[in-house]
């Protein structure tokens, strides 16, 4: 678990990779290609197109059929996947973790999966050896799908109207909660507070929107009060939307909230509540967006290899032993500042695009996961942070108070 989005081991032709586990995506796709391209056998290629939400174009790719796909004990002997040759196409920065692709409804299609997001496991099972256990606190829920993508009825409690119908994208790809495209004949529009923000990478390039809160979800007899929502710019999504008759999407930070089971060969989706579920949703109170950016080599003090020196007498000091040095080098993360939201806390003071945060409170950032040091930056409102960066090769000090971008 990342960011509220799931990476997963999977063996493609014998090689192991790290995918993200989508249930937004139809097909698998490969886009640390290049990398692979040494060890990642190709199979009966052709070239295609590719189109996601992005603000740029379709990506040039191609389609791979009669490929070894292995997820633990499933094996798929016949998988198809499109291979992305644009380099730029990296999440890896973003996540702090290499990623090789994505992976969604071919893992679910054929399986009943179970997702625990609180143990951070999963388990895949057989359709004819699964048998639900009914529980008081479960709920069960009818998916209908289009073009191999999982959809949900919801309901959602907006400023201007309450319990309207929507049909939402089930996404355990976004780190996101909730998506919801402007729809002025149903009333889905956004409230009066709110700010502009970067949503996030899609394939096609950066996708930009409003972020605010909305009133509530409803999925069946849960109730999610007030969550995080995000409404994307309307031309990003207005080729999926009115293709998929879509009004949103719930992501990952709505997903972890519950246990889910997944049993797309009868159209079910089960959920039920664990400890997350009444977890406050918190916003990014410093306007920092930061991604990791490469190692660099760090000499620390080996304390299991300390110097030794003896002596042969007190009078006339000979070095008979071998000094050893008694520093190692490690390879450790940096993190660059990639956007700086207009009038936050972090703009104002002083911080800039391309800044390498080194410390963060006194604590060097070399030593925290990008999840670690994102978290600094949802704290309360009110706390101080003190950011120690690089810039240029000189280090500078600066302080900025956290404040909520819907205050």
């Amino acid at each position: 678990m990342i960011n509220n989005v799931i990476l997963i081991p999977v063996e493609v032709n014998g090689l192991q990779l790290k995918f993200l586990l989508d249930t937004g995506v139809s097909k698998p796709i490969v886009f640390n290609f290049l990398k692979a391209s040494d060890s990642l056998q190709i199979l009966n290629a052709e070239k295609i197109e590719v189109r996601g939400l992005g603000n740029g174009s379709n990506l040039q790719a191609l389609r791979s059929s009669h490929n070894v796909f292995k997820i633990g004990e499933a094996v798929n002997k016949d998988q198809a996947f499109f291979a992305v040759f644009d380099p730029d196409l990296n999440f890896a920065p973003k996540l702090g973790k290499a990623i090789d692709g994505i992976i969604g409804y071919d893992v679910f299609k054929d399986f009943v999966v179970q997702i625990d997001y609180k143990k951070k496991h999963i388990k895949i099972y057989k359709p004819e050896r699964f048998k639900y256990k009914n529980c008081k606190k479960c709920q069960s829920f009818d998916l209908t799908f289009n073009y191999n993508k999982p959809f949900l009825s919801a309901k959602v409690d907006l400023e201007s109207k309450k319990n309207i119908p929507v049909n939402m994208l089930l996404d355990s790809g976004s780190s996101d909660a909730i998506w919801l495209f402007e729809n002025d004949k149903k009333q889905i529009v956004v409230g009066t507070n709110y700010f502009t923000d970067y949503l996030g990478a899609g394939l096609s390039g950066s996708v930009y929107g409003k972020r605010s809160k909305i009133k509530a979800l409803k999925l069946g007899e849960f109730v999610i009060k007030n969550p995080k929502v995000a409404f994307p710019d309307l031309l990003t999504v207005s080729a999926v939307q009115s293709f998929y008759d879509r009004n949103g999407s719930l992501g990952g930070e709505i997903l972890k909230r519950f246990n889910c089971i997944f049993d797309y060969p009868n159209s079910k989706l089960y959920l039920k509540p664990n400890s997350n579920f009444r977890a406050p949703f918190s916003y990014n109170k410093s306007g920092l967006l930061v991604e990791h950016s490469g190692v660099r080599m760090v000499m620390e003090i080996d304390p299991y290899n300390n110097p030794t020196i003896s002596f042969s007498d007190r009078y006339h000091v000979n070095v008979s032993g071998v000094i050893k040095s008694n520093y190692k080098y490690q390879l450790k993360p940096t993190y660059v500042i990639y956007q700086i939201v207009p009038d936050s806390p972090a703009e104002k003071s002083g911080l800039l695009i391309g800044d390498r945060i080194v410390a963060i409170n006194k604590k060097l950032t070399e030593n925290m996961s990008l999840d670690k040091l994102n978290s600094y930056f949802f704290q309360e409102s009110g706390q101080i942070l003190q950011i120690k960066v690089d810039r240029n090769g000189f280090e500078r000090q600066f302080k900025l108070t956290l404040k909520s971008p819907l205050e």
